[in-house]
């Protein structure tokens, strides 16, 4: 089974190469997929899928095809990945390592 993950992630590039996305020169993890001034970011972190867009309709196309094609759960709204704090508002996202810092100094008894 140490294959696993590695096979997912195979499985996974393949479909979201064959949907039109580009994987990132530098962030192997990262996809892309433009088109016009459409824009979706796809980002991979072992089993942890998180995505947005500049164009609501473009993650609900997302959404479908993943969920047609994975037996997958939508989690709702990004608020704590990798260490970051995320907080999503009208014009913009607040990213925050605050919980991440607290968690620290918790643990090393600061």
């Amino acid at each position: 089974m140490k294959q696993a993950p590695r096979q997912w992630y195979e499985r996974l590039s393949n479909f979201l190469l064959s949907k039109g996305y580009a994987r990132d020169a530098v962030d192997k993890t990262l996809f892309i997929r433009k088109h016009t001034s459409d824009v979706i970011l796809v980002q991979v972190y072992v089993d942890d899928i998180i995505f947005g867009s500049n164009n609501n309709s473009i993650c609900e196309e997302f959404v479908a095809a993943m969920q047609g094609e994975f037996e997958m759960s939508m989690m709702g709204e990004l608020t704590y990945f990798l260490g970051l704090q995320a907080k999503q508002f009208k014009h913009g996202t607040f990213l925050s390592q605050s919980k991440y810092c607290f968690h620290l100094l918790k643990k090393f008894k600061i």
